[in-house]
């Protein structure tokens, strides 16, 4: 992959790791924290918009508002989220600059009155999560935006660039247009050309046009659909826990995934792998 000169987008990760150790040791001086927070599938396109949109607001916020993208799973799931990981792994942006959700305590932020949330990709807080509703300022979901009449997928990562372009657009970088347009065609690469939104288009076009030199969109999706199907050393079980959903009327609480395989791949497991009783009915 191109590897590019301006490197402010990359040295704003170093300076989040530092902002963390902040947060940690509970620096008096800070007034609020505005947390911009993924949905629970931890995809692409959620983690993309985190990180870019955290960005922006660091850059056309007060000085004493601490903006931090936070990945909404555990650390220790990350691995299991292999297309994710490949793109920053390309871009050389370490693991270990991530703030994910067992690393930040939201509920202490919320009770002392410093929180501020932004939401990607989802208008709903998980059931634990419930409490932190009067601490939403915004809610970024493409789902809103989509015509369900087309099957069309939202894509939020094309909201992120096109409010970035209105407010700001001297913060699109060179990296920041490679982040945001590979989220944008991971999330559209399923469907054909003439099916992507004219939003999604349009914000691509843009991005095309004030970077010339960006990769062509059929190496970033024939990488990134490699990148999918690669899921080497994790499990079932593993897989399952990366696409967990989780639907609640406000007493009771069900899961939901989904693992994607061919028929030849259900016979194999069928015939050869013993699965537990929960995962087994479903063959």
């Amino acid at each position: 992959m191109k590897c590019f000169g301006d490197l402010t987008f990359f040295h704003h990760f170093h300076s989040l790791q530092l902002s963390s150790n902040l947060l940690q040791n509970r620096s008096k001086r800070l007034e609020k924290v505005h947390v911009v927070l993924g949905n629970k599938s931890c995809d692409l396109d959620s983690l993309i918009s985190a990180l870019a949109y955290a960005y922006f607001l660091d850059k056309v916020s007060p000085p004493d508002v601490l903006c931090l993208p936070v990945l909404n799973i555990p650390r220790r799931d990350f691995s299991y989220f292999t297309e994710t990981k490949f793109i920053l792994e390309e871009l050389n942006i370490p693991e270990t600059f991530h703030i994910f959700r067992d690393e930040i305590n939201l509920h202490q932020l919320n009770a002392e009155g410093k929180l501020s949330l932004t939401l990607v990709n989802s208008n709903m807080l998980t059931s634990e999560d419930k409490s932190l509703e009067s601490a939403v300022v915004k809610v970024i979901n493409p789902d809103e935006q989509c015509d369900r009449s087309l099957e069309l997928q939202a894509c939020s990562s094309s909201l992120v660039v096109k409010e970035i372009l209105q407010k700001a657009p001297e913060l699109i970088t060179q990296q920041l247009a490679y982040l945001l347009r590979g989220s944008i065609l991971f999330k559209c690469m399923s469907l054909e050309a003439d099916r992507i939104t004219e939003q999604q288009e349009k914000v691509l076009s843009i991005l095309e046009e004030k970077f010339p030199d960006l990769p062509p969109r059929e190496e970033i999706v024939s990488v990134l659909q490699e990148t999918q199907v690669n899921a080497q050393g994790v499990n079932i079980e593993e897989l399952m826990l990366k696409d967990l959903k989780e639907i609640s009327d406000g007493e009771i609480k069900v899961a939901i995934s989904t693992v994607y395989m061919t028929l030849e791949v259900r016979g194999y497991l069928k015939q050869h792998v013993k699965q537990p009783d929960c995962i087994q009915r479903w063959f």
